[in-house]
């Protein structure tokens, strides 16, 4: 009798009575077998405890069955719920994903790319960053790769992402319609294609209204939550005055919420506060932020249905997400 071990595929065909190309269509669940047939080889596969070897399989197909994806900044909430949203794609499939760090360096992203190479990935998802879609295609070759929160402008049918001007322009819009004339903006880091199109909307809205920018109410971050503290504290010392905030991510309001309370300035009494992305902790925040959510788990998703569809040599064109302004009590009427 066979062991665990040693379990083939003869074994299973034997005992399903069926045949070996029977048992080997449905393992590799390329053709449609018979329901009847299916069922008696899992029967089979189950009573046996067949583990298949997913080494010589990957050496048969010239596939390893990985998929690399390249994220920014570990314990990031919002790239570790698009990551969370990748998985949760690729659960139930033949493919597993594994993950390497950024840490919105470019030559890091470049390392990270190529130790993933080395582990002969079949397809790459790529989460913000600063390559661009050209750089990576030219470090991967032929490989699939599907950009996520980045645009790759002129390879947009390759890339999911969210409208980041239009989503900046209702989060400073939603200002303007409270009142507010005089509002600041903490961008981040304007070497980023996300920072530069969530200014643009900011500027976009404040144009449309009739208002016109004050350059010295703009202060660049790097979208890390100690970079709010300082660009609030900078913008304060300008002796520029506003009413609203608006941050281009929740790290970076977290930050300048923190730096307001340490200056006595209430929010939102004194000054308004809207962020983006929604992490989960933006609606614990004192008081709770409102902010632009990102639906980071369905761009997860999405690129997983998208890579998949690319591996089986499918066209489709990615989902086009939008982000959607949450209101919360950090914002309220000018006075």
């Amino acid at each position: 009798m066979a062991t665990k071990d040693n379990v083939t595929i003869a074994d299973i065909a034997q005992r399903a009575g069926v045949s070996a190309s029977t048992v080997s269509r449905v393992l590799s669940g390329t053709t449609h077998v018979a329901e009847a047939k299916r069922d008696a080889v899992l029967n089979a596969v189950t009573a046996l405890n067949y583990q298949p070897n997913v080494f010589a399989r990957s050496l048969a197909s010239g596939q390893s069955m990985i998929i690399g994806v390249l994220t920014q900044n570990f314990g990031s909430p919002f790239y570790d719920a698009i990551m969370q949203g990748v998985v949760k794609g690729l659960t139930g499939t033949d493919y597993f994903p594994i993950f390497a760090d950024g840490q919105w360096q470019a030559a890091i992203e470049v390392e990270a790319v190529q130790a993933m190479l080395r582990r002969q990935i079949d397809g790459l998802v790529v989460l913000g960053g600063f390559l661009g879609y050209k750089e990576v295609k030219q470090l991967i070759g032929d490989i699939p790769l599907v950009m996520v929160v980045n645009r790759a402008n002129g390879y947009e049918v390759n890339s999911i992402f969210i409208d980041n001007v239009e989503a900046a322009y209702l989060a400073t819009r939603h200002l303007i319609e409270l009142g507010h004339r005089r509002i600041g903006h903490i961008c981040g880091r304007l070497d980023h294609p996300d920072a530069r199109d969530r200014r643009l909307g900011y500027l976009k809205a404040l144009e449309e209204a009739g208002i016109q920018p004050d350059p010295e109410l703009v202060i660049e971050g790097t979208f890390r939550r100690q970079s709010g503290v300082l660009a609030l504290e900078m913008l304060l010392s300008r002796g520029k005055s506003f009413s609203a905030l608006f941050a281009a991510n929740d790290q970076m309001a977290f930050g300048a919420r923190l730096a307001l309370y340490r200056r006595g300035i209430r929010v939102p009494e004194d000054v308004s506060l809207v962020g983006f992305d929604d992490e989960p902790v933006a609606a614990f925040m004192i008081p709770p932020l409102t902010t632009m959510r990102q639906p980071a788990i369905e761009l997860g998703l999405e690129a997983a249905r998208f890579m998949l569809a690319r591996l089986k040599g499918e066209t489709i064109r990615p989902a086009r997400l939008k982000a959607e302004l949450i209101v919360r009590e950090s914002t309220a009427i000018s006075r």
